[in-house]
């Protein structure tokens, strides 16, 4: 779907229902981990080239059982294949779902920054000749500074 305008709702029900949904995907995974950067350096990757090793090597191993040592656990090389081969569907569900909010949180605080400064100009504009809006327009005008700033270092970073 193209973007447009953002008009949604959420609400503190559903805020708490998608939460729950968190927790119970979270409940359905308990052996979950995180690994440290060395950890992570350290192990076997298993991207998308190397699926194929690894399913053949486990096709392989049972095919031919004798040739395994007894101490070898291929119920375990089973459980281990299956489960990286269900995590990677769900990573894949999961890194869409984050793309999609990342994007519309981008795209609907661009619209709120819109907005902002829309009401800051006006408040500027209006504090010459409303009482009580100076002090406003200087706070937001402080902060409207920094922002600035910050923008315009960060494109000159990138």
């Amino acid at each position: 779907m193209a973007y447009q305008n953002i008009t949604a709702f959420l609400s503190a029900a559903d805020i708490q229902e998608i939460k729950a949904a968190f927790a119970t995907i979270e409940a359905k995974l308990p052996f979950l981990v995180t690994l440290s950067a060395e950890e992570r350096r350290n192990l076997f990757k298993m991207g998308d080239k190397r699926l194929a090793f690894v399913n053949n090597s486990l096709i392989a191993a049972q095919s031919n059982r004798d040739i395994l040592p007894a101490s070898f656990d291929l119920d375990e090389f089973v459980r281990d294949y299956q489960l990286a081969a269900n995590l990677t569907e769900l990573l894949i569900k999961l890194q869409q779902l984050t793309e999609q909010v990342d994007d519309t949180l981008m795209a609907v605080g661009s619209e709120a920054m819109g907005s902002s400064l829309t009401v800051y100009d006006y408040v500027k504009t209006a504090a010459k000749k409303t009482p009580g809006l100076k002090t406003i327009a200087q706070q937001l005008g402080e902060r409207f500074k920094a922002i600035k700033s910050k923008s315009v270092k960060a494109a000159v970073d990138s």
